[in-house]
C-alpha cells in the first residue's frame, strides 16, 4: 500500500508498505480522508510524542472498514467510521479520573502508532465510531473538533450552561475558526475572530463571524469586553494579552500550542481582583461522538474549512511549508480526489 512515512527526524517520503496484519480486536480501515495537523509536523521533527521512527503519521481520519479480526463483532466490512486516535493506558491516575487525554503513557495513532496517511490503517475497534451518511472529509474533522470541545469543557462551557454573552478567538486558521464556530453552535450569539491576515479575516466574515484585525484600534477599544477569550495561535505574546480583553468574571482559554520554553508575564492580582478564570486544554477526551453529532447537524459551514483534498503524493510538500498561503485552511489526504 502507498503511505507517507517518517523514517527519521525531519525525513518524510512516500513508501510502498505491506498491508498491515489485522490483530485480534482490530479492524483494517480503508482511509478515505485524513487531515494534516501542525502536530504532524511536530511529530516529524521529533518535538511531539516518543519520536519513534519509522512512522506513518496522520491522526485525523475517517474511512470504511475493509476487514475485521475473527473475534470482532461490533463492526463489519463496509461500515463507515471515524477514528479516535488517542490510546490511553486506562490505569494511571489521570485515566482513573476520566482524563484519558492526560494519560501518563498516552499513545496515539499517527503519533506513536501508524496512522491515517496511508491507503489502509489497522485500528482497535473500540476506537472506531460510526459516521452514518456523513461525508468522509467532514467526518475527518471530528478529531480536531473533539479537541475544541474538550477545551470548551475545560473552560466550564457545557451544553446549555454557562454560555458567555460574547466571545473572542485569536487566530483565524482552521482550528481558530473551528473553535469560533463551535462557540456559535453552542449558542454564543456574538463571536469575533482576531488575526493579522486580511484574507483569513475575510473568510471568517463569510462564515458569519465578526472579523477584527489584531493590534488595531478597533480591537484595542474592546479591552475587557469579552466574556470568553481563547487563543488559537500558539503565540506567547498573544496569550499574554488575553486577560486584557477578558471581561470581569470572564474566562480565558489557552488552546493554541505555545513552545514548551515560552513564558508570559501576567499580573496575578489582576486575575484575582477581576475574578478571571484561566483554563488550559490538551487534546481530545472522549468527545468524538459529540463532535460527529455536531458535524451531522451543521449546515456545511464547518466543512468549508477543508480547503484542499489531495492524493498522498501531493500532500507531502505541505509537511515542509512554513507560513504558506493564508487562504489555505484544512489540508486533507483524500482517496476520493
Amino acid at each position: 500500500m502507498k503511505a507517507i512515512r517518517f523514517t527519521a527526524a525531519g525525513v518524510a517520503g512516500m513508501a510502498d508498505l505491506d498491508l498491515p496484519k489485522v490483530e485480534p480486536g482490530h479492524a483494517l480501515v480503508r482511509v478515505r480522508a485524513a487531515g494534516l495537523c501542525h502536530t504532524d509536523i511536530e511529530v516529524l521533527h521529533g518535538r511531539y510524542g516518543e519520536g519513534a521512527f519509522p512512522l506513518v503519521p496522520g491522526h485525523e481520519y475517517a474511512g470504511t472498514v475493509e476487514a475485521v479480526a475473527d473475534d470482532v463483532t461490533t463492526v463489519k466490512p463496509g461500515d463507515r467510521i471515524a477514528v479516535d486516535p488517542n490510546i490511553p493506558c486506562g490505569h494511571c491516575a489521570a485515566c482513573r479520573k476520566g482524563l484519558t487525554n492526560l494519560c501518563a503513557s498516552l499513545k496515539a495513532y499517527g503519533v506513536t502508532e501508524n496512522g491515517g496517511f496511508a491507503e489502509f490503517s489497522v485500528v482497535a475497534v473500540n476506537h472506531l465510531h460510526g459516521i452514518g451518511d456523513l461525508g468522509f472529509a467532514t467526518a475527518a474533522l471530528a478529531e480536531p473538533l473533539a479537541c475544541v470541545l474538550n477545551g470548551l469543557s475545560a473552560a466550564g462551557l457545557e451544553a446549555g450552561k454557562n454560555m458567555p454573552g460574547n466571545a473572542l478567538v485569536f487566530g483565524a486558521g482552521p482550528i481558530g475558526l473551528l473553535l469560533a464556530l463551535s462557540l456559535r453552535a453552542k449558542g454564543v450569539k456574538n463571536v469575533a475572530v482576531a488575526d493579522i491576515s486580511e484574507q483569513r479575516l475575510a473568510f471568517a466574515e463569510a462564515l458569519g463571524l465578526e472579523p477584527l484585525v489584531s493590534g488595531s484600534q478597533a480591537l484595542s477599544a474592546r479591552a475587557r469586553g469579552f466574556d470568553f477569550v481563547a487563543d488559537a495561535t500558539g503565540v506567547a505574546k498573544v496569550v499574554e494579552g488575553m486577560v486584557g480583553f477578558t471581561a470581569d468574571g470572564g474566562t480565558a482559554l489557552i488552546f493554541g500550542v505555545c513552545a514548551p520554553d515560552a513564558r508570559i508575564s501576567v499580573a496575578p492580582f489582576e486575575i484575582f481582583r477581576r475574578q478571571i478564570r484561566v483554563a488550559g486544554s490538551h487534546s481530545l477526551n472522549r468527545n468524538i461522538p459529540q463532535a460527529l453529532d455536531i458535524l451531522s447537524q451543521d449546515d456545511g459551514t464547518m466543512a468549508r474549512l477543508v480547503s484542499h483534498q489531495l492524493p498522498l503524493s501531493e500532500l507531502l510538500p505541505f509537511f515542509a511549508k512554513a507560513g504558506g498561503d493564508p487562504t489555505t485552511m484544512k489540508v486533507q489526504f483524500s482517496s476520493e480526489s
